[in-house]
C-alpha cells in the first residue's frame, strides 16, 4: 500500500498532511507492506481505505458515527463503519441499527446493507482502525490507525461547530475526549451488537435527535432512508 495518503481527498489531504511525517504514520505503512509482503489478505480493499472520508469531504461532514475495525469476511468491507457492499448478508450489529431505524423514525428495513447514501448526505462513517486482516478481528489494532483517526476526530471538532457525534459502545466513547461538547452535540449509547443493543441502543432515538440538532444549527437534515 504504497503512498496510501496519495488516495486521499484533497480537503481531507489538506487538513491531515501534518500526520504523513508523524513516527506513527510511517510505522503505519511499513506494517502494512510488510503484511502484503507475506501476501496477508487484507480488508477492505486499498482503494476503499479512504472510502469514508473520500465520500464525504471536510466541509460536507455533518455528523459522525465511529466504529471500530473493517468487516473482516470477504466482500463486506468497503471503509464505512457498520456498511456492507450490495449483496452481502446485513451483520447483526447493522440489522439492530435498521431496528433503531424504524422504531425511531418508522423507515422500512432495508434490503441491503450499503450506507454509501448516508456518507453522501454528510454522514462520515469513521472506523477506529481503517484496516483489518481476512478472518482477524482486531489484528491492525494499536498499529497507528487510532491516532490517525484521533486526528480526524480532534481536527473536526476543534475547527467545525455544529457537528453530531454518535459513540456507540466504550470504544467509540473513548474518543469522547477529544469532543467539545459545547459546540457539537455527542450521542452516546451502548453498541448496536446483539451483546449490548437492549442495554441502551435500541430506543435511543439518536437519528431523530441528530436531525433536530442539525436543523436547529441551520443544518439539512439526513434522510435515513435507504433505497
Amino acid at each position: 500500500m504504497k503512498a496510501l495518503c496519495q488516495r486521499l481527498e484533497p480537503s481531507w489531504l489538506a487538513q491531515l498532511s501534518d500526520q504523513f511525517d508523524q513516527p506513527y504514520w510511517h510505522q503505519l505503512e511499513q506494517f502494512l507492506a510488510a503484511q502484503l509482503q507475506a501476501q496477508k489478505i487484507i480488508y477492505p480493499a486499498e482503494s476503499d481505505v479512504f472510502n469514508a472520508l473520500n465520500s464525504t469531504s471536510y466541509k460536507a461532514v455533518k455528523v459522525i458515527i465511529l466504529g471500530q475495525d473493517p468487516y473482516h469476511g470477504e466482500g463486506q468491507a468497503h471503509g464505512l463503519s457498520f456498511s456492507v457492499t450490495r449483496g452481502q448478508r446485513l451483520p447483526p450489529s447493522l440489522k439492530n441499527i435498521f431496528k433503531e431505524l424504524h422504531r425511531d423514525l418508522q423507515l422500512a428495513i432495508p434490503e441491503h446493507g450499503c450506507l454509501q447514501s448516508w456518507a453522501q448526505q454528510g454522514v462520515l462513517l469513521l472506523n477506529a482502525v481503517l484496516t483489518v486482516e481476512q478472518q482477524q478481528a482486531g489484528s491492525h489494532a494499536g498499529k497507528g490507525w487510532e491516532l490517525f483517526t484521533d486526528a480526524i476526530v480532534a481536527r473536526l471538532s476543534d475547527s467545525r461547530s455544529g457537528l453530531v457525534f454518535m459513540l456507540w459502545g466504550a470504544y467509540a466513547q473513548k474518543k469522547g475526549r477529544l469532543i467539545n461538547q459545547d459546540k457539537h452535540c455527542v450521542l452516546s449509547s451502548a453498541h448496536p451488537s446483539p451483546l449490548s443493543a437492549h442495554r441502551g441502543f435500541l430506543g435511543n432515538q439518536h437519528f431523530s435527535k441528530a436531525n433536530e440538532y442539525l436543523i436547529a444549527n441551520d443544518k439539512t437534515a439526513i434522510s435515513w432512508s435507504l433505497d
